[in-house]
């Protein structure tokens, strides 16, 4: 009996109790964790795929067709391809075209693409656990959503040195065409009786170019052999803040990317002389790192190019034809004062003159610009959400 008591009074080896079951919470705890780290690595990749999915959307809406918001048209299929290219624990998301969506921003624009990626049971893709499992856990559901959108952009980057004026109203010799002349005045600076109407982008009405509108229209420009303000003749430009000037620099503008920022309003500085010659120089150049590149009818884009984004689309430059205008008539130097941008698919070289397809480009958005005017044609992908 005093055995039996003396056992049953006994705490020797209790500890080991405690420190068995301490180590099994312990374990536990650190096995679960692994699966908590697991999903939390998942949440981001899938995040990334929705962001990338809502870029590619964006992108579409701009460079391929802005007003095809259908399952089959650029801008669905695209963001799904994009958002399958970005896998998650090494497994496909589910994506369809019903997951992509076009929200409107909070001015009530049509800018936005929202793209929801999944892995789930719903879609029949769900996570499987390591160690939950084991604790009646064996999925986990993963869903993540972004929203980008093809805002106005406030500046441009990448611009080639030669600017064309912007296009106005022609009254002269309607209706509007390449070989047109900007006349608002007469030789004695009389002001026509019917002058052509030239309306900038920060003001209701604007006359100039609309990319998506003229997208696919022929453009051919040449340099220009006065100070005439004419459709197709362009003024060659020194870039850069400060500004470098000469051939050299010249021809690397043409054939690669000048960072230099560039707001709506800014003076552009004239280069001395026509730089024809450098001028198509510099597009052969630019037209042998992408040849295969071309222009489709069908589509109006750009095919075949080795490049996401081929190097031979551009923006332009487009000067204000009334400041330059005024600037000639008043004796001042007629400055050239960026009125907006075009994208330019510059096509081939025809004699002494580049030949090309006006396209939709993209634009950025810089804080130290100021508000877009309405009026500008580049827009600035982003996410926001």
């Amino acid at each position: 009996m005093n055995s039996i008591q003396r056992l049953r009074r006994d705490e020797s080896g209790m500890s080991y109790v405690f420190v068995g079951f301490s180590m099994m919470a312990f374990i536990s705890a650190s096995m679960l964790a692994i699966d908590v780290g697991m999903l939390m690595t998942a949440r981001s990749q899938a995040q990334n795929a929705a962001d990338a999915g809502a870029l590619a959307g964006a992108t579409a809406l701009i460079y391929d067709n802005w007003d095809d918001r259908s399952p089959t048209g650029p801008a669905v299929t695209n963001a799904v391809n994009a958002s399958l290219q970005n896998k998650v624990m090494s497994g496909n998301v589910s994506v369809g075209p019903a997951d992509v969506e076009f929200p409107l921003d909070p001015a009530g624009e049509p800018n936005r693409v929202k793209v929801t990626v999944y892995r789930n049971a719903a879609h029949g893709n769900p996570l499987n656990t390591m160690i939950a499992k084991y604790f009646g856990i064996a999925t986990a559901d993963i869903a993540a959503t972004a929203t980008a959108e093809a805002a106005d952009a406030n500046a441009m980057t990448c611009v080639k040195p030669f600017t064309i004026p912007d296009k106005w109203t022609e009254k002269q010799t309607p209706p509007w065409d390449g070989n047109d002349t900007y006349d608002a005045y007469d030789n004695k600076g009389q002001p026509l009786a019917n002058p052509d109407i030239y309306i900038p982008a920060d003001q209701p009405g604007y006359t100039g170019y609309n990319q998506e509108r003229e997208r696919g229209q022929i453009l051919t420009i040449r340099a220009a052999t006065g100070n005439n303000i004419t459709v197709s003749f362009y003024f060659s430009l020194a870039l850069g803040k400060p500004v470098l000037t000469g051939g050299a620099q010249y021809d690397w503008n043409i054939a690669n990317c000048n960072t230099t920022s560039y707001y709506w309003g800014d003076l552009l500085t004239q280069e001395p002389g026509a730089m024809n010659g450098p001028t198509i120089q510099g597009a052969e150049a630019l037209i042998t790192k992408d040849p295969s590149a071309y222009w489709d009818t069908a589509t109006n884009t750009v095919k075949g190019s080795a490049f996401g984004h081929s190097p031979r689309t551009f923006p332009i430059p487009l000067y204000d034809p009334i400041y330059y205008d005024s600037g000639k008539r008043n004796g001042r130097i007629a400055d050239l004062k960026t009125a907006n941008w075009i994208g330019f698919f510059l096509d081939h070289i025809e004699g002494n003159g580049i030949v090309g397809r006006i396209i939709p480009i993209a634009g950025i958005r810089d804080r130290n610009g100021g508000p877009a005017p309405q009026g500008l044609n580049p827009k600035a992908i982003r996410l926001v959400q």
